[in-house]
C-alpha cells in the first residue's frame, strides 16, 4: 500500500474552516469595524500617519462584485503552500520562517518620473478606512491554482495619488530585503532584491489590486505582508509580495525571473494556456485544497479576458509573452 505524506497546509475536512462560516464571519467583522471607525471618529482620530497599522487580528472591508464560481482555497492551503523564495524553496519555507521579518513600522519609498518621491509610511498610502474585499483566482506558473479572498485597495487609486509624470510609462516594485531574516536569501537562487513591473495601462486596471489581507484578517507574513500585488490575470509570481519599493520608468523595467531565465519568463507573463511553458504545458491546472485529482482547464487571462484583453490587442501573445 502506498502512504501518500499530506502537504503542510492539508487537515482533516471538520478542521477547514467552510465557506458559510467564513462568510458569516466576514458580516460580523464588518459590524466591529463600524464600531472602530465610530468610535476613533469620536476620539479625534487625526492623521492617518498617526494611527497604528493593523498588524493581526480582523480587517472590516466592504463586499464587492468581484466574485468567482469556484470555491474558495481552504485557509490552511492559502497560508501553507507558497511560493516566497526569500524564506526558502519548500513550498512549506514560508509558513515555517517568515515569523522572522519585520513588517511594523513599513515603509515605502517611491521614486522616478513621479510629482510626489518620498518614502510613505503604509498608513499614509492604504486607507485602512476604505478596504474592498476580492475574490480572485490565482494561477502559478507551475500549472496549480488557488481561489483566495483578498482585502485591500485598487492599485489605480494608489497611483493616481503617487502622481506620475506624462513621461512615466511603466512602474517598478521592489520586495523588502533583510539577508538576517530572510534564510532564503543567503542562496544565490535569484538577483536579490525581487523587483517586477507592470506597464502603468496594466497597473490603472480595474482588476490590479494591493493586498493587506485575506480571507478578512491582516495579510500573513508568508503571503506577503504587509503589502503585496495582486494581479489576477497573470501568472502568481507577477504579484509581488512585502513590497518595500516602487519607481516609475519610461522603460520596461528589469524583473527578477525575466532576468533570470527570459526564455521560460516574459515581463508580461500572463496566463495563457497556448502557450506552454519550455518545460510543461500550461493547458490545465491542478486545484490546491480540491484533492489528488482536482483539475481545470486553464483560461485565457486565467478568466479575465473580458477587463484585459484589450489591453493587448494586436500583440503576438506567444511570442511576447
Amino acid at each position: 500500500m502506498i502512504r501518500r505524506k499530506n502537504e503542510i497546509w492539508q487537515l482533516s475536512n471538520e478542521l477547514v474552516t467552510p465557506k458559510p462560516a467564513f462568510l458569516n464571519r466576514r458580516q460580523i467583522m464588518k459590524a466591529a469595524g463600524a464600531l472602530g471607525v465610530t468610535a476613533l471618529a469620536g476620539c479625534g482620530q487625526g492623521s492617518a500617519s498617526a494611527r497604528q497599522m493593523p498588524t493581526e487580528g480582523a480587517l472590516a472591508a466592504r463586499e464587492t462584485n468581484w466574485q468567482v464560481s469556484e470555491d474558495l482555497t481552504p485557509y490552511e492551503a492559502v497560508t501553507g503552500y507558497n511560493n516566497f523564495y526569500e524564506f526558502g524553496l519548500d513550498k512549506g519555507d514560508p509558513a515555517r520562517y517568515a515569523s522572522a521579518m519585520t513588517t511594523s513600522p513599513w515603509n515605502i519609498e517611491v521614486s522616478g518620473l513621479t510629482d510626489e518621491p518620498r518614502e510613505y509610511a503604509l498608513q499614509d498610502l492604504v486607507d485602512f478606512d476604505a478596504l474592498e474585499e476580492r475574490v480572485y483566482r490565482l494561477r502559478c506558473v507551475e500549472a496549480w491554482s488557488m481561489v483566495i479572498p483578498w482585502v485591500g485597495v485598487p492599485l489605480a487609486s494608489i497611483i493616481e495619488r503617487l502622481r506620475p509624470s506624462n513621461d512615466a510609462r511603466y512602474v517598478q516594485f521592489e520586495t523588502y530585503l533583510n539577508r538576517n531574516e530572510m534564510r532564503g536569501t543567503r542562496l544565490r537562487v535569484l538577483d536579490w532584491p525581487y523587483v517586477e513591473g507592470l506597464r502603468l495601462d496594466e497597473a490603472r486596471n480595474e482588476l490590479a489590486f494591493l493586498a493587506v489581507g485575506l480571507y478578512g484578517e491582516v495579510l500573513p507574513k508568508q503571503n506577503g505582508a504587509p503589502i503585496r500585488l495582486v494581479v489576477p490575470w497573470k501568472y502568481g509570481y507577477k504579484s509581488i509580495k512585502s513590497i518595500a519599493k516602487i519607481r516609475f520608468t519610461s522603460e520596461e523595467p528589469a524583473t527578477s525571473w525575466n532576468q533570470s531565465a527570459p526564455n521560460e519568463y516574459g515581463f508580461y507573463s500572463n496566463v495563457n494556456p497556448n502557450r506552454a511553458h519550455p518545460r510543461w504545458s500550461q493547458s490545465s491546472e491542478r486545484i490546491i485544497g480540491g484533492g489528488l485529482l482536482a483539475r481545470r482547464e486553464t483560461e485565457m487571462f486565467n478568466g479575465y479576458e473580458d477587463q484585459v484583453a484589450s489591453m493587448y490587442a494586436g500583440m503576438d501573445l506567444i511570442e511576447q509573452h
